[in-house]
């Protein structure tokens, strides 16, 4: 991973160096989520070095606000501000837990409340037809149009996520249980079940289409692109998008779209939360919750829709 740009100054851009190692070896994070991390503390640096704190450790609260105001003045998202602050917390708190600062200065510092948007969710029936959609389009298609209804399937199914789709090899699949095996976010495995309609499209994939787009450097991959390599999450982006596309009205999402509809349908369907929670791989019930939300919407617009007194 690169190293902090040549604006930071030395004892940041040593102690930067450390914590990244600290985070890949310690934590386990992914190669994402720690570039993440020292990207905003870069920032965070070059704040601090134009404020006159040349040392992680003369970091105080008021700089931290300081910078948190200066990339709201330049029009960064809530979310965004949101992340920064996150990510100054946890590296301030391992500051003050190594050693290498006196006092926790981001233990006080707030984090800019986030705008919670409800998610987009495809109905019962779009999603239905956005697989029956793309497995009418199968014998023209070919061996990728049985990747394309696998993905769908899979995807609507079980709720994972687009990196964990890509992740997976043939051997996480269990047919005799249907059942996936999955790599979640901190490398937390969980197991994700799927129904019938999902299981008979891996067969037809697995049967059909995979061996005609398979080579060489195709490995245990699961799902395999156009040249039979293991497929680009943006691929799978472009796929979805596609194929949802060819639904008339139906909204135009993504491979996390079709996570949302997939959560929105088990608890409309009677799913407890918990369970929920489980399948997605929340860490936080809260996170899980937003769900409730899309749930209560639909209520109250068929509510006011059919409803003579609403």
């Amino acid at each position: 991973m690169a190293a902090p740009g040549s604006e930071v100054g030395e004892s940041w851009a040593r102690t930067i160096g450390e914590y990244e190692r600290h985070l890949t070896s310690e934590r386990d994070l992914s190669a994402h989520s720690v570039r993440a991390y020292v990207t905003d503390l870069t920032a965070l640096a070059v704040h601090a070095g134009r404020l006159g704190l040349d040392d992680p450790a003369d970091l105080d609260l008021r700089a931290l606000r300081s910078w948190l105001a200066h990339l709201q003045s330049r029009g960064r998202a809530r979310t965004t501000l949101a992340r920064r602050a996150t990510s100054a917390r946890v590296f301030t708190g391992w500051l003050a837990r190594t050693g290498r600062a006196p006092t926790d200065s981001g233990a006080l510092l707030a984090t800019p409340r986030r705008h919670r948007e409800l998610p987009v969710a495809l109905r019962a029936d779009e999603a239905r037809a956005v697989v029956d959609a793309a497995a009418d389009a199968v014998p023209d298609d070919g061996p990728l149009g049985l990747r394309d209804v696998a993905v769908l399937e899979l995807l609507y199914a079980t709720g994972i996520r687009v990196g964990e789709l890509v992740g997976l090899d043939v051997d996480d699949v269990d047919r005799g249980r249907n059942v996936v095996r999955v790599l979640g976010k901190g490398r937390k495995e969980r197991t994700v079940p799927f129904g019938v309609p999902a299981a008979r499209a891996l067969d037809a994939w697995l049967a059909d289409g995979r061996p005609a787009l398979a080579v060489r450097g195709s490995g245990a991959a699961l799902v395999l692109g156009a040249r039979g390599l293991r497929i680009d999450p943006r691929a799978v982006r472009t796929l979805v998008h596609r194929r949802v596309g060819a639904v008339d009205g139906a909204p135009d999402i993504g491979p996390h779209g079709l996570r949302h509809s997939a959560a929105t349908h088990l608890l409309e369907g009677g799913a407890d939360l918990r369970s929920v929670q489980e399948l997605l791989g929340h860490a936080s019930l809260a996170t899980t919750q937003i769900y409730t939300h899309v749930s209560s919407e639909r209520l109250r617009s068929a509510y006011t829709q059919a409803h003579p007194r609403a």
